[in-house]
């Protein structure tokens, strides 16, 4: 019997364990600082991953709640005042509390403050520029947040206008707008910078809000299909898992083996990798989000670690 775990949908639960992992193991290089080659490497790409795991789940979750809000007749501005609320109860006050935590500890030991430090109060800090070096952790909440903000907004302004088509219809615009937009900012960026250092696209690209919310809303589109075609959803969850892990290990296998990096491949790297990535962990949704139970000795510690996952996040 599983008390206190029956409404959880344990492959989730999995995925935010297994991303959670990756980011922790990602930021203890302090371990193994003289280490080279292979391990660094490992490290690095384990960073990417578990966050892309993270926006994918995130943008699943909260398409979900919106789908269900918007095909609710009592859908108003106040339903979109409440979704932000919840949302923000999760994130805020943990952000807030290790913002001050760094700018004590900043002035403690003599580091220069940045000049727009106002910034990270409204997680502007790297809404269209390179993530300033004070506090880098927090480059991937800022897209989440603002990923909370834009659609929902958007939505209610579609949906306020009085047109023809329905509200699954603006839904699912609305979505597919924000991942054009999205992916057009990475052409643009790629078009207009010459960028061959994996450094520079570190914090240039993939840390930057408008380059990023694509990672989000595919996430969101996938909780679209999940709602509006639940049988195929279901019919085709191990054709499209078995589909998103080969083109996860192909993409990341093949790189290292022909070499793709960004130093000889910048369009590839700034346009088409994460987007990539995005999608084939994506593909998973449909065998994971059914997958509900477990044996105990896995579930238990599996929970666990899911439940305090965006705390350590």
């Amino acid at each position: 019997m599983q008390t206190g775990y029956s409404n959880r949908i344990f492959g989730l639960d999995l995925m935010r364990a297994f991303a959670i992992l990756l980011v922790v193991f990602s930021h203890i290089s302090w371990i193994v600082p003289k280490a080279q080659g292979l391990i660094p490497e490992l490290m690095s790409i384990a960073g990417v991953i578990g966050v892309e795991i993270f926006f994918v789940l995130s943008g699943f979750l909260i398409g979900k709640i919106l789908y269900n809000l918007i095909t609710n007749n009592q859908f108003k501005f106040n339903s979109v005042y409440y979704f932000w609320i919840r949302r923000w109860f999760r994130t805020l006050p943990n952000y807030y509390l290790a913002l001050v935590i760094n700018i004590i500890i900043a002035i403690y030991i003599g580091q220069l403050l940045p000049e727009n430090l106002w910034t990270y109060f409204l997680f502007l800090q790297n809404f269209t520029n390179e993530m300033p070096l004070f506090f880098q952790e927090s480059w991937s909440l800022s897209i989440e947040e603002f990923a909370y903000i834009i659609g929902p907004l958007l939505l209610f302004v579609a949906l306020s206008v009085n047109t023809k088509l329905s509200n699954k219809q603006w839904f699912l615009i609305i979505t597919l707008v924000i991942i054009l937009i999205s992916m057009s900012f990475k052409i643009l960026y790629n078009n207009n910078q010459i960028n061959h250092s994996i450094i520079k696209w570190n914090s240039e690209l993939k840390a930057v809000v408008i380059y990023r919310l694509d990672a989000i809303y595919f996430g969101v589109l996938f909780a679209y299909i999940s709602m509006v075609k639940p049988k195929w959803w279901y019919k085709f969850r191990y054709v499209s898992f078995i589909l998103g892990c080969l083109m996860f290990l192909g993409l990341n296998t093949i790189i290292p083996m022909y070499r793709m990096f960004i130093e000889t491949n910048p369009q590839f790297w700034n346009v088409w990798y994460l987007p990539i990535n995005t999608m084939a962990i994506g593909l998973t949704l449909p065998v994971l989000s059914q997958f509900k139970n477990a044996p105990q000795y896995i579930l238990k510690p599996i929970t666990v670690i899911s439940l305090i996952s965006y705390s350590i996040y």
